[in-house]
């Protein structure tokens, strides 16, 4: 992928949707931050609880587990559209933008279709989870619904790489 800062949005029509997805991506970041920053306060609650009363958070592993998963997929699409993934661009330096902008494009292609065959997978998971009536060990949760979130997010991540790839091929973004 090309280190290239993310050049603003063209003007014209397109800036809107640019602009929408920009606040939608940014909307979701923001959501698996706070649900990151609510499990480090739950597992400090439960470790000083531990430490103090010998009692921690009941279920506080299950609870990370759900949570991290659903967080790193709700920061993916925008990390990819601000084009923040990690990237090596040894063989790839003395290249023109052309060149860049069309690696880029097909990375972002097989990026997508990798993401799609895991939402596909997570998807059949949420299926069988819930047909299977499974839950989580200790509290009892139901695993479907958030195997289902997790699912969704991925084909948000799929769907956000084919439009930088599309953005990079169409606008050289």
């Amino acid at each position: 992928m090309n280190s290239d800062a993310p050049s603003p949005p063209a003007a014209g029509p397109a800036s809107g949707i640019d602009r929408l997805l920009d606040r939608l991506l940014g909307l979701s970041a923001l959501l698996g931050g706070i649900l990151a920053l609510a499990i480090a306060l739950l597992v400090c609650t439960s470790v000083l609880g531990r430490w103090i009363f010998y009692k921690p958070v009941t279920g506080d592993f299950e609870f990370v587990r759900i949570a991290t998963a659903i967080g790193v997929f709700a920061y993916m699409p925008y990390t990819q559209v601000r084009r923040g993934n990690i990237m090596v661009d040894t063989f790839t330096q003395g290249l023109g933008p052309r060149t860049l902008g069309f690696i880029d494009a097909f990375w972002d292609i097989v990026y997508a279709a990798f993401m799609a065959f895991a939402a596909y997978g997570l998807f059949l998971g949420a299926i069988d989870a819930r047909e299977n009536y499974e839950t989580t060990q200790e509290l009892q949760l139901q695993m479907w619904p958030f195997i289902a979130t997790s699912s969704v997010l991925c084909a948000l991540v799929a769907a956000t790489s084919v439009a930088t790839a599309v953005l990079i091929a169409v606008r050289g973004k």
